[in-house]
């Protein structure tokens, strides 16, 4: 019997409170019944909290979310990134390599540390499982998603609150690699100055993201 997706619930909730905050959310057109079940409760999540800038694209399947979540982290001053999707097994292998190319495209996005990617991707055995997940039985994961973005897009205001240490991103050192390579006196370039001085124009332009007193 098929399971009928419900509306995510409104409840109070003690997620916190951000000040205009940007998602931006992928979403995978496979499995369409499922993905946009899940879409709708993340975008309910977002409606009850009382955020409105939100970012909807779709892809074809779920092996395309890596770039489109790649492509997202870099929107001018984007909170978080959810990425949408949903990959029921089958008879043959493709399962395995659909999960395995999105969850090991995802996680060095993660390592970048641009901007937090949650992982909204169903993996399931069969196809009732998804629905029990997608607004189901067992909740919305979409739900769950955003409520996970809104938490870590917090956690992020809260580290760039604090003291940075001297410690260099791969986007550092290749943004580093290439301004050295355009000098013409290489003595004159000192790698701790340009990360000091692209850290605190970065630390400025975050203003806008701080909680409500």
């Amino acid at each position: 019997m098929a399971t009928k997706l419900k509306a995510t619930k409104k409840s109070k909730s003690n997620l916190p409170k951000l000040h205009e905050p940007l998602f931006a959310i992928a979403v995978a057109e496979w499995n369409s019944h499922i993905t946009e079940a899940l879409l709708q409760g993340a975008l309910d999540v977002f409606k009850r909290e009382g955020y409105k800038n939100i970012i909807v694209k779709h892809v074809p399947g779920t092996v395309e979310l890596t770039y489109a979540a790649a492509r997202m982290i870099d929107i001018e001053d984007i909170s978080a990134v959810i990425v949408i999707g949903c990959v029921i097994r089958g008879d043959t292998p493709h399962f395995d390599y659909v999960c395995q190319s999105v969850t090991a495209g995802v996680a060095p996005l993660n390592s970048i540390g641009n901007a937090p990617i949650i992982f909204g991707v169903l993996t399931t055995e069969n196809e009732q499982q998804a629905l029990d997940r997608a607004g189901g039985a067992l909740g919305n994961k979409g739900a769950e998603a955003a409520e996970a973005a809104i938490k870590m897009a917090d956690f992020t205001l809260s580290i760039e609150e604090q003291p940075l240490a001297r410690r260099y991103t791969m986007r550092d050192l290749e943004a580093a690699f290439e301004e050295y390579n355009t000098l013409e006196d290489y003595d004159d370039y000192d790698l701790d100055d340009d990360f000091d001085d692209k850290h605190d124009d970065k630390h400025d332009d975050k203003s806008h993201h701080k909680k409500y007193n």
